[in-house]
């Protein structure tokens, strides 16, 4: 036993890296999951996270199968044990939670269960979901007619796995809600784009009436020429109203996965602009979601900069597979680039930082090459899996 808080200690010690390293909110939940259950030697483990109707938004479970979790059913509500956790700051630890009042039992299919340890995970007087374990497989320094069951040492390291929980989750909640806010802020990036290049086609379509109307009576046959541009250019500004109806909306890349995405971030672009913006892709593969986030916003930036600063009248945009099986991006314009020695000023305002802190960020690293007169290249690459 003199090892053991050691041993136990060093455990959460693994197990909050492993939640630190997860930014999606399911991921986080499993891992804290999967780390309770391994860390605390028990049967089953499970997560639920409320909703405001009696119910769980989410539950995660640990120690079954996907087809056992299937024949149990749908998710359960709010009652008896859990409802406990949920409105309660003590933990709750049974020897059997079969014998407890409070218990209101289970459908058929569900595993069969006897000791229990629950508790809520809590930021502050928010209830953010509640975690529990049943089934000690074995104690500590039991003898062999020792019953078994959770400790208080159990109960100690839980209830800080939980503490770190409520960390943990509450910093995936911020993660996703800033990436809802960066896709909203893109969204509307992109909107002012679409109708600058909209206002611009209806300015020239509404010159061209005026001259067309001037003409009309002296030069009838140059009047007709003006009032087929303006067909042209009415044309053109529906189709450009058409994309921003159709096309603008908020980056899927859990939905559309990074090579779509890009491709209409590209084909956007290249309508609001009088460059020429051209996306090529060779042979990429799915990769994970941290390097695709990563991996479009670089590519976001870079273009944003080109269009913006460089002059140029085309930019490239290619995605290809690296050797390894990971992804290598380049964002290619050919307009005023900058010198070497300029490239820590101009790193700020370009962006480069930020790019640089997204490659690093996914396990990848950022290159930039640009000579005065020679066009900018930022190259970002990512490992395979």
């Amino acid at each position: 036993m003199h090892n053991g808080p050691c041993t136990g200690l060093a455990a959460v010690s693994t197990a909050l890296l492993a939640m630190s390293r997860r930014l999606e909110v399911q991921d986080v939940l499993r891992t804290i999951v999967v780390s309770a259950r391994e860390l605390l030697d028990a049967e089953y483990a499970a997560l639920g996270v409320p909703d405001d109707h009696g119910g769980f938004a989410q539950f995660v479970v640990d120690g079954i199968t996907e087809e056992q979790w299937r024949r149990i059913g749908p998710l359960p509500r709010q009652h008896g044990i859990l409802a406990a956790m949920l409105h309660q700051d003590a933990p709750q630890r049974l020897a059997d939670v079969r014998l407890d009042p409070r218990f209101e039992g289970w459908p058929a299919a569900h595993p069969d269960m006897s000791d229990f340890l629950g508790l809520p995970v809590r930021d502050g007087e928010e209830t953010l979901g509640a975690l529990f374990l049943a089934n000690k497989r074995k104690t500590p320094g039991g003898g062999p007619g020792r019953e078994p069951g959770f400790t208080d040492e159990d109960e100690e390291l839980l209830s800080l796995l939980a503490q770190h929980a409520a960390i943990a989750l509450t910093n995936a909640r911020l993660y996703e809600r800033s990436r809802e806010l960066t896709i909203a802020e893109e969204r509307s990036r992109l909107a002012h784009e679409l109708h600058d290049a909209v206002s611009q086609k209806l300015f020239s379509l509404r010159l061209t009436a005026q001259a067309a109307a001037a003409l009309v009576d002296r030069d009838p046959a140059r009047a007709k020429g003006e009032l087929q541009q303006v067909a042209a250019l009415a044309a053109e500004a529906a189709d450009e109203l058409r994309a921003a109806v159709t096309e603008l909306r908020p980056a899927a890349l859990d939905e559309d996965g990074l090579v779509a995405t890009l491709r209409n971030h590209v084909r956007v672009l290249d309508r609001a602009h009088t460059a020429r913006v051209t996306f090529t892709c060779d042979g990429v593969r799915a990769l994970p979601a941290s390097q695709e986030e990563a991996l479009l916003r670089v590519a976001q930036e870079a273009l944003h900069n080109a269009l913006r600063h460089s002059g140029a009248d085309r930019v490239e945009v290619t995605l290809s597979r690296a050797p390894d099986g990971g992804a290598v991006l380049r964002v290619r314009d050919w307009g005023r680039g900058f010198s070497p020695p300029t490239v820590r000023k101009a790193g700020r305002h370009l962006g480069l930082v930020s790019m640089r802190d997204r490659a690093a960020g996914a396990g990848g690293r950022l290159e930039v090459r640009s000579e005065p007169g020679a066009g900018t290249t930022i190259e970002m690459e990512v490992p395979g899996g």
